[in-house]
């Protein structure tokens, strides 16, 4: 019995194979080699170029913390050449380490399927990123040496400590350290400055250093709180998500609006009644 069909199906291979060619079983799965014509129309035309790149520069945290950094120049009794200046500097320093933010975590951002992340989702090309990028830096360094050599290298320290905290530390515990680093740099930068790359000025008052670094470890865990869902699936161990976890998300953002809130309440006295230089 068993000799038979080994003998009908000896037979029937002549057929079945020119039958399993011409039904069209190959064809489906050729769609498959498609996802490079996919990913090549969500490139977004040139017009759009601009608008994307200011996206991915994070311009919110940009235009606010250049908005702070020079208002606090203002109330130390800079002019108004100069609290610009230092507006113009710190706006596009921080485009740069959103631009490099963006690259760093493009692949990641992906796999998350983030929303405004137009680097993480093809529509703009990461070589036009990092041309931008070095543009940048081409600018702020003449911006920051602008207001004194001492002031510029201060704030260029402070940039660098920030695209340190896009390349290392920000997983874990001492994720909060490049904040306050970057941040407390600020007021020296503020308080060497002036006018020209000769201005010279007086050491920040060790008060406006403390709470300027409080004040980048509250806006550390103010920028981490819409990414914690993806950062805890990355098995990420950082201050915001410890700090997520014991207290949730919602208490987590009222504490961190009212420490914020309470660090430039310290801030602004301390900048009345201590002042910013020694």
């Amino acid at each position: 019995m068993p000799t038979e069909p080994v003998s009908d199906a000896a037979d029937e291979p002549t057929t079945a194979p020119t039958a399993v060619q011409d039904t069209g079983q190959d064809p489906t799965p050729e769609p498959a080699p498609d996802p490079a014509p996919v990913a090549a129309t969500t490139a977004a035309p040139p017009y759009l170029v601009p608008l994307l790149l200011l996206r991915a520069a994070h311009p919110r945290q940009a235009l606010l913390t250049g908005i702070g950094v020079a208002a606090a120049a203002a109330l130390a009794g800079r002019p108004t050449r100069e609290v610009l200046v230092v507006l113009a500097t710190v706006v596009v320093g921080q485009a740069v380490l959103g631009w490099h933010n963006d690259l760093v975590d493009r692949e990641r951002d992906r796999r998350h399927d983030l929303p405004g992340k137009p680097v993480a989702q093809g529509r703009l090309d990461p070589g036009t990123v990092w041309f931008t990028l070095i543009c940048g830096l081409l600018l702020v360094v003449p911006l920051a040496v602008a207001t004194g050599v001492t002031a510029g290298c201060l704030y260029l320290g402070s940039l660098a400590l920030g695209v340190v905290g896009n390349l290392a530390l920000r997983r874990g515990l001492l994720s909060w350290l490049p904040w306050a680093a970057s941040y407390a740099l600020y007021p020296a930068y503020l308080s060497y400055g002036g006018w020209g790359g000769e201005a010279l000025g007086d050491p920040p008052e060790p008060l406006m250093v403390l709470l300027a670094a409080l004040l980048g470890v509250g806006v550390h865990v103010l920028r981490a709180l819409w990414g914690l869902v993806p950062d805890h699936a990355d098995g990420w161990t950082y201050l915001p998500l410890r700090l997520g976890v014991r207290l949730g998300a919602g208490r987590l953002l009222v504490a961190t609006s009212l420490y914020l809130a309470l660090v430039v309440a310290g801030l602004v006295v301390a900048g009345t009644y201590v002042g910013l230089s020694q």
